[in-house]
This record gives structure tokens, C-alpha cells and sequence, in this order.
């Protein structure tokens, strides 16, 4: 990304290192949660899972190191740290929300066809696409089964139902994107709202469980799951933007893999609606039968940038962060939740 692309101020040395301590601190505690919860499915389904999250190979040979950044986890945590919470206290919920994530990943690589994830074949490719659905499921009850044995006992039917409600939420989102792949036009406001199921409903859960578990009141609660929510929209346009403008050796991703699949991201909505030259060119290029080679890509990402597509996605994920931000109660400590938003924003890949 160029240097000007930022949709935050300048991500300095301490607030990386804040941030991406956390990131490592969430790993660490979720961990054995997660090893117990993966440990009582049944043969091969807690194989499949150890492979997904990287702990094993497909024959179940231990490897070492660990897949994922653990976004969601500290998100979780430090929603939980901001209300005056442990660790101990949102641990199990942070580990639901890990699980929850996972399931919808597993689902989503089945539904994408995608081959690889972390360089490796993913769970379909190797066990199936039905078991790597089934996997999927398993992971989803077993998210709201670690959720009702750890959660604070007086706050367990409010988190369960959160946690519910947000896979209702993901499954609608992820339904909008795959419906938008055959659909000749998608709006801004039609995209914004399938990002807010897909990406910002998760974030939005997180940071609200963080705050129910540490026993925060309704206004808080509220408040946090707005932040995670925004949060969200700046991830995915942030994704998309990288997509398109990122560097390939960084992302390790082929350059501009939606513009070849001719996905509507969200810098392609803004210029499919721009009504500019660009725009238009870029509809006939999308709507053509021949095949979109690597050259017709990269002309799609000089149009989408010509017909405004950067620009516009960068103002609106500096928007929405800047709505988190706003959400923050100004009596609480969120330097954490501040530091993993930067973080978030500011991301290569």
C-alpha cells in the first residue's frame, strides 16, 4: 500500500507491539480451551479440526505453532480488561468466539472451492466436502457448549443468545455474498450491510461478550458491540482494498484474486456506482465472457482506482473507525481495543 493509504493515524512502534502482544497473549489463554473442546469430538472429526487450526498434520502428527491471528479472542479480552474483567472471566467466551469464527471458515472454503488456507489444502480438499461441512457444525455447538460451561453463571442465557444470534447474522451475510457473485449490480449500502453479517456481526459479539462477561451493564455492553461492529466494516473494506492494491509477496495471495473471479468488492461497487468513464468500462470488462487474465485484471484495478474504487474505500473504512472510536465509553480503559483497532486498519495483509 501506498504511504497516504492509511485509514488510521500512523500505526507508531508501541501501539504495534501493545497490539500484537495481545494478539500472542490471546493465543496463549484460549489454547487449552480450545485443545479440551477439540479433544471430545469423536475420530476423525477432532483430527480434521487439529488440521484446520494447524496443530497437526492430516494424519495427526503433531506440528509445531499455531494458525490464525486470534483477532476475535483479544478483542474479547480486551472489551473484557476495558470493563474491569480477568482474563479468567471472558476466557471461555473468547475461545466460543474462536470456534464460532472457525466454523465459519471451514463452511465458507467449502462454499469459495478455495484450495488452500495458510498455504496448505484445505479441510474439504482432503477429508471432503461433506466432512468438512459436518466439521463445521461441530465446531458451531461446540462454540456454545464451551460458552455454557465457562461463561459468569449470571450472564450465561445472554451470552448464549448473543453467540446464537450473531451465527443467524454470519449465515445471512455470507448468503448476500455468494447471492452478490450472480447478481448483474450490488449497491453501496446492499454491500455495507452484507459486510456488517459477514465480517462485523463476530467482532461486534466478541467485544460484547468481553463486556457481559466482566459484568459490565447494557450501556456498556451496547457500546462495545458497536465498536466490534465498525470494526468489522474497517476489516473487510480494508481486505478488499488489499486484494486489489496489496502486495502479493506480503499477502500471500495471487494479485487481485477478486477482480479475477470478477467479485464485487467493495472498491468495484464504488465504481460500478461512480457513472464515470472508468466505471463504465469496468462494467463491460466484468459483464465480457472472456476469461479475466492477469492482464485484464490489472487493467479492471487501474479502472476501479480512475472511477474513484481507492479512494471511496478508504474514506469509508476511515469512517467507520473512526465510529468505533466514537462508540468507546470515554470512563473506561480501551487503550488495548484502541491499539488492536490501529492494528487492524493499518494491516498488509
Amino acid at each position: 500500500m501506498r504511504a497516504n493509504d492509511s485509514v488510521s493515524l500512523p500505526l507508531d512502534g508501541a501501539t504495534e507491539r501493545r497490539a500484537r502482544k495481545r494478539l500472542s497473549e490471546a493465543r496463549t489463554a484460549i489454547d487449552p480451551v480450545l485443545r479440551a473442546a477439540i479433544g471430545s469430538l469423536a475420530e476423525p472429526l477432532d483430527r480434521m479440526a487439529g488440521y484446520h487450526f494447524g496443530w497437526c498434520d492430516a494424519d495427526g502428527v503433531e506440528l509445531e505453532g499455531a494458525q490464525g491471528k486470534s483477532l476475535r479472542p483479544a478483542l474479547t479480552f480486551a472489551a473484557a480488561a476495558a470493563c474491569g474483567g480477568s482474563v479468567q472471566d471472558a476466557v471461555h467466551a473468547a475461545a466460543a468466539v474462536e470456534l464460532l469464527h472457525n466454523f465459519s471458515l471451514v463452511h465458507d472454503d467449502v462454499m469459495d472451492t478455495a484450495p488452500f488456507r495458510h498455504g496448505r489444502p484445505t479441510v474439504w480438499r482432503v477429508w471432503g466436502e461433506t466432512n468438512a461441512t459436518l466439521l463445521g457444525d461441530a465446531l458451531q455447538a461446540l462454540a456454545l457448549g464451551v460458552l455454557c460451561d465457562g461463561a459468569p453463571e449470571a450472564v450465561t442465557a445472554e451470552a448464549v443468545i448473543r453467540l446464537a444470534r450473531t451465527t443467524v447474522t454470519l449465515c445471512r451475510g455470507q448468503y448476500e455474498d455468494c447471492a452478490f457473485e450472480t447478481r448483474p449490480t450490488v449497491t453501496v449500502d446492499e454491500y455495507l450491510n452484507m459486510a456488517a453479517g459477514k465480517t462485523g456481526a463476530l467482532l461486534g459479539c466478541a467485544c460484547a461478550l468481553g463486556a457481559l462477561c466482566a459484568g459490565a451493564d447494557h450501556r456498556v455492553v451496547s457500546a462495545m458491540h458497536t465498536f466490534g461492529t465498525e470494526l468489522g466494516l474497517v476489516f473487510q473494506l480494508v481486505d478488499d482494498f488489499i486484494d486489489i492494491w496489496g502486495d502479493p509477496a506480503i499477502t500471500g495471495k495471487p494479485a487481485h484474486s477478486d477482480l479475477i473471479h470478477r467479485k464485487q468488492s467493495f472498491p468495484v461497487v464504488c465504481a460500478l456506482e461512480s457513472e464515470t468513464a472508468a466505471g463504465r468500462d469496468l462494467a463491460r470488462l466484468y459483464q465480457s465472457r472472456h476469461p479475466m487474465t492477469a492482464a485484464r485484471a490489472a487493467r479492471a484495478a487501474d479502472m476501479v482506482e480512475q472511477a474513484g474504487g481507492r479512494q471511496r474505500t478508504l474514506g469509508r473504512a476511515s469512517a467507520s473507525l473512526d465510529a468505533a472510536f466514537a462508540a468507546l465509553p470515554d470512563d473506561l480503559a480501551t487503550d488495548d481495543l484502541t491499539a488492536l483497532a490501529h492494528l487492524v486498519a493499518r494491516r498488509d495483509h
